[in-house]
Parts: structure tokens; C-alpha cells; sequence
């Protein structure tokens, strides 16, 4: 990453990561995540006939070529309109479906756990399968000597079979070896004990060295063959190197932004800047953690008004940190950074930065302070243009104040000339009387709480600042004889000056903050105009829904009586004179009326009532319930079905902490059932809260205790992913097993 003076380029970068943070941040996308390994070493290696990745490399590449591929599919079915830029990430053509063909390729040879599998081919299956037939015969055949030494008092009661020399062996005292036939391979370092190979065994054991030997051809031949298939693609997959990196990069560039809340500013083609709440991007990083706020800056720069603004206020004010905010930023756009800065921002783009800041004297070059700021601003002169922005720290310091401050006018006067544009932070009052008659150059000051005699750090833009030397001196307790002789060294008219600063700031902040008081109270009243616009505009529209559902209602009814009165006339005219019928259809028509009253079409109170529901905001459906649909719930019986599922658990956990035992022996299994049996008992270990667990898997082949670590491993990833701590996990101790125990610590 480095600093870029394209236009083109500056607006891709900016536009790339801003779309990258918008992906992230959208509900509606997930952003895959996966490994990503550094495979180009192990792939360029291959390039060369014979070479071969071993199972690690296989596996990293396996896993960095997977989240290829898912990345690659994320990109490209993008939203064209809103992601443009990132669907452009991945190469073209038909490389993710080659990415996954490759895939397949190491998946056909490669277990979970990234060992080659048996099923990688068929001869490596018979010789493991053969091996492990071999291995339980052995162990069986030595459990049982074993077993009977122990009965006859050959070996103590807590001995157990282990590996020298990579045969299984049994520990004998020295004076019972000759009491069991077999093959000496070594002894303890005290003498005390011997390592003896039974003579039933070593046939066997013979056979299965024969078998190691035989599947480590087998695994070579297999690695050779995967990666003579890769071995034509590795262009392909350095290229998808490149674009993980890329992303990776995006990704970091994006936490960073994050972490900042920074933004893309409207970007301007021309040498400019216009800076709202700029903030200084390292004190955020160390104010965040701290809950502390960082006081932004606004600052303005344009060629055709304000192309310099000299800043002057008291020591310790912010000056030097106003000017390295500035350059700070500036660097960062234009490498491509978002920066903290608010919404309404614009930056433009200059061709090069001058800095002057700091303390540059040095032995060796025979440079003073003075001299080395003189030697950049030699160097400035010479190469200052319109596209250039230059900040310069305390400008003409180091030496006598008069002759300092006429050098520091005159450079700053030339500057000016040549079109550059630029920030100064002085004390010096000739500086800020410069910046007053010069066209282009203004003046701003730090401001400064005189009451309370503190720093607000606060920049303002317009006026010269005050140094605060008197009230600074006098508040570190200097004597006020001294101070009154100081300002008549001076002279009345320069403290008069100065006074009508600190005036002109106080006044200028107590009417900034009467101004901002007013533009918070204004857009409060405007919000809540709109606000209650929002709610009358509800208002208005459901009175009309409640008297068009009344109309509808009336209409309905009105529909209905019609109906009934003529069917009561007909049913009067069919009864003649049956005075009995004639009186119940009178009553029909009687009730008829009375509910056509009561219709809120008929009734003005009902409609009176409506408009007056509707005009109090009462916008909320009433929901009607007979008492009868509704029975009490008694408290046990809604307690009930959690008390009996926590008894439940409570009780299970209890049986099985009881049971559990702190050893877990997996000797004499097959693989495939010492992983069942290992995943069972480390989950029984973890919900039982055991301190300590181990493993006995022995040391033989090396296979269980390969499984037990792949294992581990693998369930420490999944823990990591979960924010969870990691198991501890180990060797025993030589002396109790060794090798052939693991001790995990949960």
C-alpha cells in the first residue's frame, strides 16, 4: 500500500473497500468465511518433476482451494448494481469449476482430519487392514504374557506394554528376563527394568515393520500421483492466491474502517479539502478502549479563497495534533483508506505532502533544530506547486524570535505565491497579522477555557489565537513581580492585543454555543412537526376507514329490513285475517326498526363517538372475548413440565458424573471404534467439568495416538470458531507412559 496521486485509481480503491463494508454489513448476505493457508512456496516447489506436497501441504492447499471456490461464488452472483467492483475480484473464464475439480481430487485421497484415507486406494487399504489385524494379534498375545507374569510375580501389577526401538515390548525385572523368551531392546536408566520382546511376537512384528515400510511406498506413490494432477494447475492456483489476498486485504482495510467509523468523503478532482469532524485516527484507537470521545476538527482548503490557514493558541492546545490529523488523513485517502471524517466531507487529491513536524537536529549532520527546519523549507521553495499540500509545526522557532519570525513570513510568503496549499501552527504575532492582510490566508485558533484555564482543543476558523503565556504563567504559580515585569518588557499595546484575542474567543465560542443550541432546538421542533404530521396523516386516514365501514354497515342493514318488511307484507297479505300471525310480523317489523336506530348510520351519537375515537389518535383494533372462552391456569400446573425436564437433567448429569472415570484406554480398538469411543468420552469429560482426563492409546504404530491428536485438534477449531478456550493437551510424563498417554487439560 502506498500513497496514489491518480484520480482514477484513488476513486477505485476508495470505491472497492466501501463495497467490501457494505457487503459485509448486509442482512441479506453472508460473507463466507473459511482457511486460508499460504500454499505458494509448496506449489511453486512442484513445478519440478518428482517433487510432491505431503499430507499437510495436500491439506492446506485442499482447504485455501474450498474457500476459493466458495469466495469465488460469493463475488461473482453479487448484486451487479450495488457490488460492480467486487464481482470483478475473481478471474474470469472457467477456473472456479477447474478450482473445484481439484478439490475432488485431494478429497478422493484425504481424510477429515487431512491423513490419506484408506480408501486412497486399494492397496493401501489391504496393507493398513492387514497392519491392524496384526497389531490387535500382538497386543492381545502380550496382554496375556502379561497377565500371567503378573500372575507369577514376574513384573509389578501396574505394569503395561510400551514401544522401544518401534516394537511393542513388556517391562521385566532383570532377573525374571530369562523366566519369558524374547528379544532384549533395551533396559531402564537405572537397570532396574528390561524391555523384552516375547519370542510369540516377533514373527509379527517382523511382518508388521514389513507393512510400515510397504505403506509408506504406497503414500508416497499416492502423493505422487495427486500431485502430478495438480502439478499443470498451479498457475490457477497462485492466481487465486492473489485474489485471497486481495480480499484479505479488503477485509483488513474494512475492521480497520470499522473500528474507525470511517467513510468514503465525496472525492474532488482537483487539489482541495473541506473536512467536517475530522478525527485523529491513532487517539481513537486509544481513547475507544478507554470510553473516551476524541474532540473532531473541521478544516477548509480551497485554491481560490483560504488556501492557508495559520493556526496559533496556546501550548498543549491541539496544534500540532490538528496538523498531524490533516496529514494523517490525507495519506490515508490516498491510499486508499477510508477515514474518520463526517458524511457531508469532500477531499481532493494533491500530487505531494510537505511535512515539517517534529524535531530534526542531528550530531552527525552537524544540523541544529533551527537549522534542520530551515533545510525544509529550502527544500519546500524548491518544489512547492498548486498540488502540493505542505504542514509546517511552530514555523520559524529555534532561533532569535524577530529574525525568526521575518524568515518565517517570508517563506510563508513565497509559499503562498506559488499556489500551493498548506497548514502553519505559530506563536508568532507577526504570522497572525500576515494571515489578516494577505488575500488567501486566514487565520484560526485553538481555543482555550480562560475560566477554567484548560484547553478545549477545539479548532476555529477566522480569527488569531491567544498563546494564554500570562495566565499559563501565572496559574504554574510564577510570581506576579516577575509577571508585571515581563509585561512591561512587552509593552501595553502587545497585551492589549493579546487580551482582545482571548476576548474575541470567548465571545466567539459563547455565541457558537448559543448557535448550536438553537440549531439542535430547530431540528428537535422540526422533528416533531413531522412527527405529528405522521400521526394526523394516520389519524385522518382511519376516521375514513371507520365512517366508510359504518356506511357499509348501514347499507348492509338497510338491505336486510328491506328485505324483511317485504317478506312481513307478503307473509300479512298470505294470513288474511289470522290476527296471531299478523301480530308476530308486526313485532318482527317493531325490532327491525329499534336495530335500524341503533346502526351507525342512523344514530349521530354512534358517529359522534367515531369521530371523536378518531380525532383522540385511538388507532387500535379492539379485541372482543367472552369470559366464558377463558379457564384459570393453576401456578403447578404451569410449573410443572420444566420442573420435571430440570429433574430430568439434574439427574442425568448427577449418574453420569458418578461413573465417570479419569482414564479412557483405547488399546486394542480399531480406529474407527477408538474415535467413537473417544468423542463419547470427551463429551461426557466436558459436561462433567473433569479438571484432567487421560488417554491411554499406547505408543505402537503411532496411529491411535495420531487419531487422539487429530481429534483434539480438530475440536479445539470448532471451540475457537465458538469463542471458546482451547484444551490443553500433551504427552503424560515419561515416567508414567509417556508417549503413549495424552493428558488434556479442560
Amino acid at each position: 500500500m502506498q500513497m496514489q496521486t491518480d484520480f482514477e485509481t484513488v476513486t477505485y480503491l476508495l470505491a472497492l473497500t466501501d463495497q467490501m463494508r457494505l457487503a459485509q454489513a448486509d442482512p441479506a448476505l453472508t460473507f463466507p468465511r473459511g482457511d486460508i493457508f499460504d500454499v505458494r512456496e509448496a506449489v511453486a516447489r512442484i513445478r519440478v518433476e518428482g517433487l510432491f506436497l505431503d499430507e499437510a501441504e495436500l491439506d492446506s492447499l485442499r482447504r485455501t482451494l474450498d474457500y476459493t471456490v466458495q469466495l469465488e461464488n460469493f463475488l461473482i452472483h453479487l448484486d451487479e448494481q450495488r457490488y460492480p467492483l467486487l464481482r470483478q475480484l475473481p478471474p474470469s473464464g472457467n477456473e472456479n469449476q477447474t478450482l473445484q475439480a481439484l478439490v475432488r481430487t485431494i478429497d478422493r485421497v484425504l481424510d477429515r482430519y487431512g491423513r490419506l484415507a484408506d480408501s486412497a486406494s486399494p492397496e493401501l487399504a489391504r496393507i493398513r487392514r492387514e497392519m491392524n489385524n496384526l497389531q490387535g494379534s500382538v497386543g492381545r498375545t502380550l496382554a496375556a504374557i502379561l497377565r500371567q507374569a503378573k500372575t507369577d510375580g514376574f513384573v509389578d501389577a501396574d505394569a503395561a506394554p510400551t514401544i522401544r526401538e518401534g516394537r511393542l515390548v513388556i517391562p521385566i525385572p532383570p532377573g525374571y528376563k530369562r523366566k519369558i523368551g524374547g528379544i532384549v531392546h533395551d533396559e531402564s536408566a537405572t537397570g532396574k527394568t528390561v524391555y523384552i520382546e516375547p519370542q510369540q511376537v516377533v514373527d509379527a512384528n517382523n511382518h508388521i515393520r514389513e507393512l510400515e515400510g510397504a505403506e509408506r511406498r504406497e503414500r508416497v506413490r499416492i502423493l505422487q500421483m495427486v500431485t502430478d494432477e495438480l502439478r499443470p494447475q498451479t498457475p490457477l492456483i497462485l492466481q487465486g492466491q492473489e485474489m485471497l489476498a486481495e480480499v484479505d486485504f479488503l477485509n483488513a482495510k474494512v475492521s480497520l474502517a470499522e473500528t474507525l467509523h470511517a467513510i468514503r468523503p465525496e472525492l474532488i478532482n482537483r487539489p482541495m479539502l473541506d473536512w467536517a469532524d475530522a478525527r485523529h485516527p491513532v487517539l481513537l484507537l486509544h481513547y475507544a478502549p478507554q470510553g473516551k470521545t476524541v474532540v473532531p476538527l473541521s478544516v477548509r482548503l480551497q485554491p481560490d479563497t483560504n488556501r492557508v490557514l495559520v493556526i496559533s493558541g496556546p501550548n498543549a492546545g491541539g496544534k500540532s495534533v490538528c496538523l498531524k490529523t490533516v496529514a494523517l488523513l490525507q495519506y490515508m485517502l490516498q491510499c486508499g483508506l477510508l477515514v474518520p471524517v463526517a458524511e457531508q466531507s469532500k477531499a481532493g487529491l494533491f500530487s505531494q505532502l510537505m511535512i515539517d513536524i517534529g524535531d530534526e537536529q542531528s550530531i552527525q549532520d552537524e544540523l541544529s533544530t533551527y537549522s534542520s527546519h530551515l533545510r525544509n523549507m529550502k527544500n519546500f521553495l524548491r518544489a512547492a506547486d498548486p498540488q502540493t499540500l505542505f504542514l509546517i509545526d511552530e514555523m520559524g522557532t529555534g532561533t532569535e524570535p524577530l529574525i525568526g519570525g521575518a524568515i518565517a513570513e517570508a517563506v510563508l510568503h513565497e509559499l503562498v505565491l506559488c499556489g500551493a496549499l498548506g497548514i502553519v501552527t505559530t506563536h508568532y504575532t507577526n504570522l497572525k497579522h500576515f494571515a489578516e492582510q494577505t488575500p488567501g490566508v486566514v487565520n484560526g485558533a485553538m481555543l482555550y477555557d480562560r475560566g477554567a484555564m484548560r484547553p478545549l482543543f477545539l479548532l476555529s476558523v477566522g480569527q488569531a489565537g491567544s498563546s494564554f503565556a500570562v495566565e499559563i504563567a501565572r496559574q504554574t504559580g510564577l510570581s506576579e513581580q516577575v509577571i508585571r515585569y515581563a509585561t512591561d518588557l512587552v509593552g501595553e499595546e502587545h497585551i492589549d492585543y493579546d487580551k482582545q484575542l482571548q476576548d474575541i474567543a470567548r465571545d466567539k465560542r459563547y455565541w457558537e454555543n448559543k448557535r448550536q443550541q438553537i440549531r439542535l432546538k430547530e431540528k428537535a421542533l422540526e422533528e416533531r412537526i413531522a412527527r405529528y404530521d405522521e400521526q394526523m396523516s394516520g389519524i385522518k386516514q382511519k376516521k375514513r376507514e371507520l365512517l366508510e365501514e359504518a356506511r357499509q354497515q348501514a347499507e348492509d342493514l338497510l338491505r336486510q329490513s328491506n328485505a324483511t318488511i317485504e317478506r312481513t307484507i307478503r307473509e300479512i297479505k298470505e294470513a288474511k285475517a289470522d290476527k296471531e300471525r299478523t301480530k308476530e310480523a308486526r313485532k318482527k317489523v317493531e325490532a327491525l326498526k329499534e336495530k335500524v336506530k341503533t346502526t351507525p348510520k342512523a344514530n349521530t351519537k354512534t358517529n359522534a363517538k367515531a369521530n371523536a375515537d378518531t380525532n383522540a389518535g385511538a388507532t387500535a383494533p379492539k379485541v372482543l372475548r367472552d369470559f366464558s372462552e377463558l379457564r384459570r391456569l393453576s401456578k403447578t400446573m404451569a410449573k410443572e413440565p420444566e420442573t420435571k425436564s430440570n429433574l430430568s437433567v439434574r439427574s442425568t448429569v448427577r449418574q453420569r458424573t458418578l461413573a465417570f472415570e479419569r482414564t479412557l484406554d483405547l488399546r486394542g480398538y480399531r480406529a474407527d471404534e477408538a474415535l467413537e469411543h473417544l468423542i463419547a468420552y470427551m463429551d461426557d469429560a466436558l459436561m462433567v467439568g473433569a479438571g484432567e482426563v487421560t488417554i491411554l492409546h499406547g505408543t505402537g504404530t503411532g496411529a491411535l495416538k495420531q487419531l487422539t491428536r487429530d481429534y483434539l485438534n480438530d475440536l479445539n477449531r470448532q471451540r475457537r470458531k465458538r469463542g471458546m478456550a482451547a484444551l490443553d493437551f500433551g504427552d503424560g510424563d515419561v515416567n508414567h507412559g509417556g508417549a503413549g498417554l495424552t493428558i488434556v487439560q479442560l
